[in-house]
Formats: structure tokens, sequence, C-alpha cells
């Protein structure tokens, strides 16, 4: 049914009460109602600065304090009542609830000088405060996870890509941790939007300040914010912080779509490298036989949504005009369900790595002696004779042992001679993959005191938040 005006709010102004269509099409409640607590924690901390101003009295803060407390517990519980057509967003449905409670009389001063447009940007930025110190430990949960293991496997070594082919010998521990490279940068990203999400918009009232010259300072303090937001215009408008957030996660989830694809492919047969344990597998229904890794692929499937509510977010915010404007309500879905999303991805992508089974010998048996022509060009170089020259003679190796059908460890001292007089008995020493790895020694290196030298600083950088 239709709303009238005496149920809403705002309705003073009006005469005529809205259409269902436009009820629906105007409620926020089926979503935001997951900023309930934070709802209510700013609405006690707002009900404070008003006792500071003699606006309420201790009784009536008590009440009003105590009643939001066992609204609170109601939605904790999942026994709130939500009335249609009347709760059209969490605040409405708050206020209206407490009215209940502790009577309109009380109830009714809570929201003097306050406005709805900064209640929706307290909201979410005490929402998105502790999400993001929740997905900040899961993404360092995950990064341990890496260093756990690049500890752990540290002598298993595999084919290093290019181009997707096969290129130099790496360790197993070197590739594990580029990725956790990535998901580093994405951490110490996170603890910068996480800073600039920390400002307090309460206290702005709907667009020009409050009138009752509110402590905004105390507001802030109280709510463990870090900064006040300093102008009332943009305070009520700004959702630079969701973007932001949106935008973070994008990068990350690009991030985790990447290695997903690594683990995809080498978990394939062709390859055999790795085996994503049954907890964060499917099964095929009609082929018995397949081991599908859908966590992997949902992962990768997802960063396509998450991409798609950033740019999505930014089109909204490109044209909208000074102040709030109703558009921002169409920030509080994306920011909801990509927080969810990335939360989800980050769970299971630490759950496949840590549960990961990898095959050694696969991946030994996927080196060849030609993914070591760069270290013949190299040991060429050591014999004084310019790195441009070596690499054509390198390539003449390869060529002489693709035309006798034979590796390049397999081509007799005279073959190689008769391309380079340089070329010693010691040459043999160069096609060794430990000893390869093992000359990448700078810092970055595949060498395992570079590769232990990683290790440290990803569990120095976590030791250190």
């Amino acid at each position: 049914m239709a709303s009238t005006p005496s149920t809403l709010l705002w309705g003073g102004r009006f005469t005529e009460g809205m259409s269902d269509v436009m009820v629906t099409f105007n409620e926020s409640l089926p979503f935001d109602k997951a900023l309930h607590e934070a709802d209510i924690r700013g609405s006690i901390t707002y009900a404070k600065a008003l006792r500071q101003l003699d606006l309420l009295t201790d009784e009536e803060l008590a009440k009003i304090t105590s009643g939001l407390e066992a609204v609170e517990k109601e939605w904790a519980d999942g026994k709130f009542v939500i009335h249609p057509a009347v709760d059209e967003d969490i605040h409405t449905a708050n206020e209206r609830r407490l009215a209940e409670l502790i009577g309109p009389a009380i109830a009714g001063k809570l929201h003097t000088g306050r406005s709805r447009n900064e209640q929706i940007a307290i909201d979410m930025r005490l929402w998105a405060r502790t999400q993001l110190d929740v997905l900040s430990e899961q993404l360092r949960a995950a990064l341990a996870v890496c260093a756990a293991r690049a500890k752990a496997e540290i002598d298993v070594l595999m084919p290093g890509y290019t181009h997707f082919q096969r290129a130099q010998p790496v360790r197993f521990s070197h590739w594990l941790l580029s990725h956790a490279t990535y998901l580093m940068s994405d951490l110490q990203r996170l603890h910068g939007v996480r800073d600039r999400t920390n400002c307090c918009p309460l206290g702005v009232g709907a667009l020009a300040g409050n009138p009752f010259g509110i402590d905004r300072t105390f507001l802030t303090k109280d709510l463990g914010f870090s900064s006040v937001h300093p102008n009332s215009l943009a305070a009520v408008a700004d959702r630079d912080f969701v973007a932001e957030i949106l935008q973070w996660s994008s990068l990350l989830m690009v991030h985790l779509s990447r290695l997903s694809e690594d683990l995809i492919i080498f978990s394939t047969a062709e390859f055999s490298f790795v085996r994503v344990a049954d907890a964060f597998s499917t099964g095929s229904s009609l082929m018995p036989q397949k081991k599908n890794p859908d966590s992997l692929e949902v992962i990768r499937g997802k960063a396509g949504r998450v991409m798609g509510q950033a740019s999505g977010f930014l089109s909204t915010l490109k044209s909208l005009p000074t102040a709030y404007n109703k558009d921002l309500q169409e920030s509080v879905e994306p920011l909801l369900d990509c927080v969810k999303t990335v939360s989800h991805c980050l769970q299971i992508a630490a759950g496949v790595l840590s549960t990961l089974k990898i095959d050694p010998d696969k991946m030994k048996a996927a080196l060849s002696t030609d993914m070591l022509a760069t270290d013949v060009a190299n040991y060429l170089v050591l014999k004084g004779i310019p790195f441009r020259q070596t690499h054509h003679i390198a390539g003449a190796i390869v060529s002489k042992a693709e035309q006798k059908g034979v590796s390049i460890a397999e081509l007799e001292l005279s073959d190689l001679k008769q391309i380079s007089p340089q070329f010693e008995a010691d040459i043999v020493d160069v096609f060794d993959f430990e000893r390869s790895v093992e000359r990448r020694s700078a810092k970055g290196g595949t060498s395992r005191s570079s590769v232990l030298d990683q290790i440290s600083a990803i569990d120095a950088y976590l030791a250190g938040y």
C-alpha cells in the first residue's frame, strides 16, 4: 500500500502519499540495514554531544542510549521487525523503533540539528573502517601462507615463463613470492585507504553545518576518527573513500585473478605441477573423472564483478552537483557487495594456497637445458666476449642442438668450439639448474639467499602491523 505523508519523517510538506512503486524504488533498507550497528553507534555519540549543549538532560541521554542499545540487540538477535512503507532506510527504522521503546517526545530530540545526509556518511565510514581492518587481517593471513610455503619449499625448482613460454629455471618459492609481492603492495595501499576513510563527517547537518555549535572534535574523538571533515558541503557528498575502496579492491582482485590463472594452468594434466585440494574443487555432472579448480575460476570471474562496480560508481559520481544528491544512494550497494566479495576471495585464496599439493618431480621434469642458453651466453661474457656477441653464439648453439636432435647439454665440446673457441671443459658446470638459480644472487633474484631475504621482508612487514 502507498505511504501517507504522516508516516514519513519528512512528510510534513506533502499532502499526498508516495505510489507503491516509488516506495520500493526509493527505499534503501533492504541493503543499508547492514549498517545498523554503525548507525546506532553514531547516534549514541551524537546524543552525547547534544547533552553537552544542554539540548538533552542526563535522564534523556540515558533513555536514548539504553533505547538505542536495545534496538541494536534486536538487530543482532534477528528480532528487529521492519515496517514496510515506514522504514525507508536504516536511519528511519532505528528512530521509529526508538520512539516505540522510549516514547516519541524524547526520541524526537535525537535528530536535533542532524540530517540523514550526514548519518549515511558517518554510517558508511564507520562500517567501512571496520571492514577494512578485517580485510587487512585476511590479506595478512594470505601473505603469511605465501611466506611459510616459500620457506618450506625453497629447494623446489620449476620453469619460469615469459610470453607463457619456458624461459629460465626459478624456485617454486620465487614464483609464489612474485604473487606475494603484489599482495604486499595491496596491503600497503590498504593502509592508506583506511587512513583516508577515517575522517568524520558527523555534525555538518544537511549541507550548511550544525546551527547549535555542536562539538565536532568531540564527535570525531568519541567515534575513533583521526580527523574532522573540513567542509560541510563536501562532507555530506564525499564518497571518494568508496571510490578508493572499489579501486583498491579492483587492483587486489586483478592480482588474485592472475594468481588463480597460474594455478589453474599449473593444475592441468598438461602441467600437473600442483593439485588443488578437494575442499576447494568441484566435479563434473557428466564426466566422473573431472576435478575442477572452481574456487580459482570463481575468483577469476569475480574480479570482473568488482572492477565493474568501480567503473560504474565513478560514472555515478562524475556529473553530480554540489552537496548531497539521492544518486549517492548508489554508493552503498557496490560498497557492501565489493567488501563481501573481496573478503570471500581472500579467504578462498589463502585456503587454496595453504592446502595446495605440489609435485616437485613434475616441475623438475619440465626443466630443459635450452632454458640455460642465457647461462651459456653469460659464461662467455666471463671469458671477455661482449654480451651482444655471446647472445648470438648461444643462439647458434641452440640451433646446432636442434639440427643434431639433442639438447644443448649433449653437444660435444668440439661442436661448441666450432662456434666459439672460448668454450672450455668447464662449460659442463653451466648445465646445472641449481647452479643457474644460485647465480641470480642479486637482490630480488632466485638464489636461496635472495629468496630468504624476500621472505624475511614479508615477515618483518607483517610483524610491524
